[in-house]
């Protein structure tokens, strides 16, 4: 199988929209982290509209946008694929049964049934008339020959092939890159598509199970500092490489990518490569603690390296994530910590003082998420608290 990035099929004739207006968007997916973050851009774009769905009832969506059409909907289905593009001009499709590395190594299945929202939305898109299709992929197409160096080559776009894709996540994902291609070749359609590396940012899936590295480990470091426990566990042996993304430059590339010319596979990530130690180097920095570490190297690992070269992208776009891992991290952390000590817990002495963010958060929310910690570190404990007295944080420490 040759490589989607050939000459003949890097950009295409399609008009290039100057904003949103006169533009209605679904994005599917839309309960998730992504998702919820996409939503909101959208209607700061100017789009006319923006349909939200997803299978989630909306108790458990991460972000609510009142200003959506919000609809629950299992996008597995070919009738509610065609429910959600009903007179919609743009598809943004992130719909998929995905999570971090232990998620998808232990459901592959489930993984794989993802590229049933994936070709009924494209069929529903075309009998439809939309006009611009965007498809999320990931990182986890790539060649694994290609990423057994924790010092990895950075992977650029044609390293996809020869194929050997992450088993069950990878592969669905690069199937359905091709029937994205296939799409916009046989029907007209425009289709574009991202490789996302490893985004991470406030408003994600920290617990749980389906979390990334980034929320992971700051969870982690923040339930040693409130159980007293000043130890971390770590999967592998810590010196497996990444890069990680923030979600506001995840959101700006979608944008771009979706608006411009460009429509082959493209990578969508920081070019920050770091070990897994650095990452909880970072968070320990932003925590103002350090932690005893122990390996776990039967836990899920991955493969040893990947990175994103982004030499296409600025070829593209001029343009490439800018946010650097340590102030990511910092907004990260500080949300995080918000929503640990209010979830269901009315006082919390933690073992060590917290620091106010160092680095400014990058909204209204995250700024009074960080203020109501704050205040409440400021007050007096109740006689008798101590790290980890409430029983309720049981769950959370068996969970790290």
């Amino acid at each position: 199988m040759n490589s989607t990035n050939d000459a003949s099929s890097k950009s295409s004739s399609f008009p290039t929209p100057a904003n949103g207006r006169g533009r209605h968007a679904v994005v599917t997916g839309a309960g998730g982290f992504i998702g919820g973050h996409l939503v909101k851009a959208l209607f700061e774009r100017g789009y006319e509209s923006v349909r939200a769905v997803d299978k989630k009832p909306f108790a458990q969506w991460y972000q609510f946008d009142e200003r959506a059409e919000n609809l629950v909907l299992d996008l597995e289905g070919k009738e509610a694929c065609e429910r959600s593009v009903e007179g919609v001009t743009d598809v943004f499709n992130l719909a998929a049964d995905m999570g971090g590395m232990g998620f998808i190594e232990n459901n592959k299945a489930l993984c794989m049934l993802s590229v049933l929202i994936n070709t009924h939305l494209l069929m529903a898109a075309k009998d439809a008339g939309v006009q611009r299709f965007f498809y999320s992929s990931s990182a986890c197409v790539y060649n694994a020959d290609k990423q057994t160096d924790a010092a990895v080559t950075a992977l650029v776009e044609s390293d996809a092939y020869p194929a050997m894709a992450e088993d069950g996540y990878g592969w669905e994902k690069l199937f359905s890159e091709r029937m994205c291609r296939h799409f916009r070749e046989d029907f007209g359609m425009k289709t574009t598509v991202a490789r996302f590396h490893n985004v991470y940012g406030p408003h994600g899936t920290w617990d749980g199970g389906r979390e990334k590295a980034p929320a992971a480990m700051c969870r982690k470091v923040l339930e040693a500092q409130m159980s007293g426990d000043l130890s971390i566990n770590i999967w592998g042996d810590g010196e497996q490489t990444r890069s990680f993304m923030y979600i506001d430059d995840c959101i700006e590339g979608i944008l771009r990518i979706h608006d411009g010319h460009f429509v082959d596979p493209i990578n969508l990530g920081s070019s920050e490569l770091v070990s897994i130690n650095q990452l909880v180097d970072v968070v320990e920095d932003i925590a103002s603690v350090k932690l005893e570490r122990d390996y776990d190297l039967s836990a899920p690992k991955g493969v040893r390296g990947r990175n994103s070269d982004n030499t296409l992208i600025l070829e593209e776009f001029g343009w490439e994530p800018r946010t650097s891992l340590r102030d990511g991290m910092a907004r990260t952390f500080a949300w995080i910590r918000g929503e640990m000590l209010q979830r269901n817990i009315d006082r919390v002495q933690p073992a060590l003082p917290f620091p106010s963010a160092t680095t400014e958060a990058s909204s209204e929310s995250e700024n009074a998420s960080v203020a109501s910690v704050d205040a409440y570190l400021a007050s007096e404990p109740k006689a008798g608290d101590f790290p980890g007295s409430d029983p309720r944080w049981k769950g959370l420490r068996d969970s790290a």
